[in-house]
């Protein structure tokens, strides 16, 4: 069973939602990307993603396009995340970690290089925002020849066609975007959210994740109800660009609103 499988189960069998914290690796600088996963954990965080900073990251919004700006003035790469999250597994081998970014990222490693290297690194699974179904199947199979999970993307505006789609090529997790627009706007409807998960949920066994929109406990503690899994990014990436001269403020920040959260999350009965 893959970490990310055993991480549902068990937070199934507790009757207990997945708290999965974003974070853009080598944001505010590539020395704090390690020591903050960790620190997620601790308060509370079960599955962590990192974002691949990229130079046009077209589905963020500003808190993590600047994010993106700030690790790649330290030319944080793709070959130094891999090495985050070997570092991270040194002290931590079951925590599952996630890369979410876009493919320009990975083609220009190359597909084989970067499978064999990731999976080396303890990596979990992969979710590029620009890879559609329809065109992933090369990648895909390269991941999960190596025991890799490929995470997708519904969004509300996605048909149910889509989303069969979808759920016959996703593994691990799916992730649903409660929002039309790009991470950090608008105000998430939690009514709108279940009805949308009820309808993916005829279609696949697979967990699911909410992401956008959760802001602060309450909405975490909301999402919760209807979720298999709460994202949280941007206000998370904007505490650690706001103390950007301060990381361990900024981490601090971080660690007290997931630690809200989580205990808010566990307090909420679904």
């Amino acid at each position: 069973m893959s970490r990310i499988a055993a991480c549902f189960a068990a937070l199934k069998a507790q009757g207990r939602q997945a708290l999965i914290p974003y974070v853009t690796a080598g944001d505010p600088n590539p020395q704090v990307t390690v020591g903050l996963m960790h620190q997620m954990v601790s308060a509370g965080a079960d599955v962590i993603e990192l974002g691949i900073p990229f130079s046009d990251p077209m589905a963020d919004g500003p808190v993590i396009q600047l994010a993106c700006e700030r690790a790649l003035s330290h030319n944080t790469s793709l070959a130094m995340i891999l090495s985050m999250v070997a570092q991270f597994r040194q002290q931590n081998n079951t925590t599952p970690v996630v890369l979410m970014g876009y493919l320009n990222t990975v083609e220009r490693m190359g597909y084989d290089v970067f499978v064999s290297a990731a999976k080396d690194a303890g990596l979990d699974g992969v979710l590029m925002v620009d890879l559609p179904p329809e065109e992933g199947a090369e990648f895909t199979q390269k991941l999960r020849q190596v025991g890799l999970d490929a995470i997708f993307l519904i969004a509300p505006t996605t048909t149910e066609e889509r989303i069969k789609k979808i759920c016959s090529v996703g593994s691990g997790y799916l992730y649903y975007v409660s929002l039309k627009g790009v991470t950090g706007s608008a105000v998430i409807d939690t009514d709108a959210v279940a009805k949308k998960l009820a309808l993916v949920k005829q279609h696949t066994p697979l967990p699911l994740g909410v992401g956008f929109g959760i802001r602060d406990a309450k909405s975490a503690a909301l999402v919760s109800q209807v979720a298999d899994g709460v994202v949280v990014g941007s206000v998370l990436v904007d505490a650690l660009g706001e103390h950007a001269s301060n990381p361990e403020k900024g981490c601090a920040q971080v660690v007290a609103t997931l630690t809200a959260m989580r205990q808010a999350m566990d307090a909420s009965e679904k």
